[in-house]
């Protein structure tokens, strides 16, 4: 009996320790997200290396989370199909390698926190950490703040340890409308200590000149306001809410006041802020090369092969359904349309639940709503937080699965934000 009792505190150890090593994995693996300047990314060679660790020692795929293999396995079945059209093949097989492991963390980020719903919160805010470090280079670079400082800056633009400041821009908005959150929800008395992080990345948002970046933030801060306004049935809760939320635009507008004092800020805000660039509506700028690629698509069900259309009329197509059609034909495109539509479907019906992960899930639907609306402007298709904001939807889908079936053992599965 005694050396019984003796291994109950020893395998309590063990869990325990076991635990910690794997929080402390996923924790480093979002925090690297935030370092892509080149492909493979250290953030691509750890996540594959921590996977097929933890694949070994027993990660489970549900089935409320087969949906999502499934569409992102015939996507990426697409790409090889479209690959066959091609006769130089180029760096295909590369960039297809890199959206099958994409495809891979969006299933790993689901699996592991309907395992272990914990893992909602470090997640976030390792992403905060991560957000905050390439924010505070992208600042530095824009200003010049130390020699060399300028390699964290594109086109003028700050992109902190991105090669693009308009993927540097949206990377930044998940952490900020989780403190923003925060903010709302929380303690008058942490205001403080959530307000700095999140100026800075705002002043990263700002800086990065991307206006899908601002459009993206604006839209998914009015969401969350507007959810949290839903969700509530308080009335002095609801007037925080509105109070803050005229604060935040009172805020905003004078620190863009202020910004503007600066030289040369005022001037490429002017040029950015423009709907359309030169490059847009040009003869063969980005608008008609919509056109020409949708009509291609007619002609093309098989798809014309990843990172043709590129070379064939000087530039990407910059739309991620356009993308979808050209580099994964239409197996690719009706896939992912239907994970698109099956996301929101599934996950709307997650935003008024009283869930303990409920709040997290809602940050990232909403962040990710603006994604849909982005993606027709620009190609997502390689987008690192994407992907993490697909496993921590279907996440929150698999555990709202689960609450149905075993409610009394999941009410306590994780802890309120």
């Amino acid at each position: 009996m005694s050396a019984f009792t003796h291994e109950l505190p020893q395998a309590a150890v063990n869990a325990k320790l076991i635990s910690l090593i794997s929080s402390g994995a996923i924790v480093l693996g979002v925090l690297m997200s935030g370092f892509v300047l080149h492909e493979p990314t250290p953030y691509d060679i750890y996540m594959v290396a921590l996977m097929a660790v933890w694949t070994l020692f027993g990660l489970r795929i549900s089935r409320a989370v087969s949906p999502l293999v499934v569409l992102l396995v015939l996507m990426n079945i697409g790409g090889l199909i479209s690959m066959t059209q091609m006769a130089d093949l180029m760096d295909t097989p590369f960039y297809l390698a890199v959206s099958f492991f994409l495809a891979l963390t969006a299933i790993f980020y689901a699996a592991v926190v309907e395992a272990r719903p914990d893992a909602y919160r470090l997640i976030l805010n390792a992403y905060v950490a991560s957000a905050v470090v390439t924010s505070l280079f992208g600042i530095a670079g824009y200003f010049h703040l130390f020699p060399g400082a300028e390699i964290f800056t594109r086109y003028d633009r700050a992109a902190g340890v991105f090669k693009d400041p308009n993927v540097f821009g949206p990377f930044l908005v998940l952490p900020g409308v989780y403190l923003l959150y925060l903010l709302m929800t929380g303690p008058v008395s942490r205001m403080p200590l959530l307000a700095m992080p999140l100026l800075i990345i705002v002043g990263g948002i700002f800086l990065s000149f991307s206006r899908g970046a601002w459009g993206l933030f604006v839209v998914a801060a009015v969401l969350l306001a507007g959810m949290l306004f839903l969700q509530s049935r308080s009335g002095l809760f609801r007037l925080r809410i509105v109070v803050m939320a005229v604060a935040a635009v009172v805020l905003v507008v004078v620190a863009v006041l202020v910004l503007l004092q600066i030289p040369g800020v005022a001037d490429m805000l002017s040029n950015r802020a423009h709907l359309a660039q030169d490059y847009d509506s040009e003869r063969l700028g980005r608008f008609d090369r919509y056109g020409i690629g949708f009509l291609l698509a007619l002609e093309k069900p098989l798809g014309i092969g990843p990172l043709v259309f590129g070379q064939l009329y000087g530039e990407d197509t910059h739309d991620i359904w356009l993308k979808m059609l050209m580099d994964y034909g239409w197996l690719g495109f009706a896939s992912y349309v239907t994970l698109t539509v099956w996301t929101v479907a599934a996950g709307f019906r997650l935003l008024l639940r009283d869930r303990p992960w409920q709040p997290y899930v809602l940050c990232a639907y909403v962040v990710y709503l603006g994604h849909i609306g982005l993606g027709t402007f620009i190609d997502t298709d390689h987008w690192r937080h994407v992907y993490m904001l697909f496993g921590l939807i279907w996440g929150g889908i698999a555990l709202e699965y689960r609450y149905q079936r075993r409610p009394g053992a999941m009410r306590a599965a994780a802890p309120a934000a």
